[in-house]
């Protein structure tokens, strides 16, 4: 419940303070007097959009603060948002706007916690419903009509749609699996080809060892030089071991050198050391001369194979042009494809498998949506009934009201598109409610609705923005009668042109349009003002105002006479309530 509210410095009001009561709130006042101003600052103070126009001018400030009653659900939501608890139980909600450098910058707060538009959107849902003529457009959207019989089907519906949207998001996941692998299926027949490719061009090359390359290289020229390391082995051979001319070989010398030493070493042991450094070179050089014999004596020219030696040097040349720039490069890009082939090849499913995926996802979305609209069918009836009983007491004997559900694609929410078809007269086919009803029938249609919700969900604050225009007579008695009737189970907060609706306020204010005079530039300024009609005798001039548009004798009449009946239906309904049967 809405207990009051505080405006500084928006639109037309400079400041602002009302509190309002259980029951029937109703604001009242001239055509342009500001009514609807009070209406659009309940909507900032929950996060509704605002404009820098929303800032009075000649400020660049302005705030809003709506205090509501706090209940058992809205505190649980509180401790959810981990937002303290106020000491006097209520909840306040506040936003404040600035402008600057021509942008509108706005913060919210709850009971002093800054809070984003999410949450602030959240809460509004848990405090207020706002409804105006306006909705007409909201009636004809099929996506808000099913939203409605949704909300009339509780948390049944609900639940049952969370398990829609849970597959309906299964089911787009392997759509578009599906729908990808056909559109990526040329392109991946194209990458299998040139990876079959490599693989096989790079198998072929029988790739193993990083330094073939250098191997090769050596060996080619070792084969291309077999004649001159011949010579030089034989010439290194004579050097060492074994000289054809009469020059000795180094294996002689050392020798010599050897025996010199040895008999040294009979006088002076000091020498041994340098007779093992020589008797070492010795045996060195002997071996030296041994190997290099043997390297010349094998030596031998295989042109054959000096041919296989290139032919494999330019074969990994061509790789490594392709693949490297190293040999080792190319190994390692070999090992690679082979393993993207085998992923692309065996890892992904087969357009086959990705079809059958698809069509279970499908079949369960079918069934979870044709669950959703048997339940749908059957609100629909209940809400049927109970719109027709709460249109008859609106002067509305001989409506027809029907929920039309028809098949449409599966989405998120199903697979339904409802429509609200209407006849408010006998003989007149079922058309869509948004096409054929008149202003007041939308009116009343609108306030129906509500009550219907009303009893359902009776938390938070109804609004109701002019819901009576186009109305007079007998139809406007029934919607006021209608809107008393449901301010007894939640707070109604009405903006009214009827003086029939106004008579059956439990608190009435008044909202006029002033010119003022300034101390600055400009020297008058236009203001809305509010007052609380507290007596009788003001409420009565405002009633026949309200009728005849003067304070005549004959519309003070009506007023009373108004004033009357409205006293006397609420003491029926309270001994109603006292002696229900």
């Amino acid at each position: 419940m809405l207990l009051s509210l505080l405006i500084e410095n928006f639109a037309l009001i400079d400041q602002l303070d009302l509190e309002f009561g259980t029951g029937l709130n109703v604001l009242t006042g001239e055509t342009g007097a500001g009514k609807s101003i009070i209406l659009d600052a309940i909507d900032a103070a929950l996060g509704g959009k605002v404009s820098s126009r929303a800032i009075r001018t000649g400020t660049n400030r302005a705030m809003v603060e709506a205090t509501f009653k706090l209940n058992r659900s809205l505190a649980a939501w509180l401790a959810e948002q981990e937002i303290d608890l106020l000491d006097d139980e209520s909840i306040v909600c506040c936003r404040e706007m600035t402008v600057g450098g021509g942008s509108l910058r706005s913060r919210s707060r709850i009971n002093g916690v800054l809070v984003n538009r999410q949450v602030m959107a959240g809460l509004r849902d848990r405090l207020v419903e706002i409804t105006a003529q306006g909705q007409t457009v909201q009636v004809g959207q099929s996506a808000q009509v099913r939203e409605w019989l949704d909300l009339y089907g509780g948390d049944d519906h609900f639940k049952e749609r969370g398990l829609v949207a849970s597959v309906f998001a299964d089911y787009q996941v392997a759509k578009a699996n599906l729908e990808r692998r056909r559109q990526s299926d040329r392109q991946r027949l194209q990458q299998l080809d040139l990876l079959k490719y490599q693989v096989q061009e790079l198998g072929a090359a029988n790739l193993s060892e990083p330094d073939e390359f250098e191997q090769l290289e050596q060996e080619r020229q070792r084969l291309s030089h077999v004649v001159e390391l011949q010579q030089l082995s034989y010439q290194v051979y004579q050097a060492l071991y074994q000289n054809d001319n009469d020059a000795p070989a180094s294996a002689d010398l050392l020798g010599q050198a050897e025996s010199v030493l040895t008999d040294m070493v009979q006088y002076d042991s000091q020498l041994q050391p340098m007779l093992d450094l020589v008797s070492e070179a010795l045996a060195a050089v002997v071996e030296a001369g041994r190997q290099i014999n043997v390297y010349g004596d094998g030596l031998e020219a295989d042109p054959q194979r000096l041919a296989e030696v290139e032919e494999r040097i330019r074969e990994l040349k061509q790789i490594c042009r392709k693949y490297g720039p190293t040999l080792a490069e190319a190994i390692a890009y070999y090992d690679r494809v082979q393993a993207e082939l085998a992923e692309l090849d065996g890892g992904e499913q087969s357009v086959e498998a990705l079809e059958q995926q698809e069509r279970v996802c499908e079949n369960k979305l079918m069934q979870a949506a044709a669950r959703l609209t048997k339940l749908r069918q059957a609100t629909a009836a209940l809400m049927e009934a109970r719109l027709i009983a709460e249109l008859k007491p609106l002067a509305m004997e001989k409506v027809q009201f029907q929920v039309n559900i028809e098949p449409s694609a599966p989405s998120a929410t199903g697979c339904d598109r409802i429509t609200f078809l209407f006849s408010p007269n006998p003989g007149e086919p079922l058309q869509p409610l948004s096409a054929i009803a008149s202003g007041g029938e939308m009116s009343r249609f609108l306030l129906a609705l509500k009550a219907c919700f009303s009893q359902a969900d009776p938390a938070g604050t109804l609004v109701f923005d002019e819901i009576d225009v186009g109305v007079s007579g007998k139809v406007a008695q029934a919607i006021a009668l209608k809107l008393h009737q449901l301010s007894d189970r939640q707070q109604v907060l009405c903006v009214t042109h009827q003086p029939l609706v106004a008579a059956m306020a439990d608190r009435h204010f008044r909202v006029d349009k002033l010119v003022v005079d300034t101390t600055s530039a400009p020297d008058v300024r236009t203001v809305v003002r509010v007052k609380s009609l507290d007596n009788v005798s003001t409420r009565r001039e405002e009633l026949a105002s309200l009728a005849g548009g003067h304070s005549a004798t004959d519309a003070i009449a009506f007023a009373d006479s108004l004033l009357t009946q409205a006293a006397n239906r609420r003491q029926q309904k309270g001994r109603k309530a006292l002696h229900p049967h």
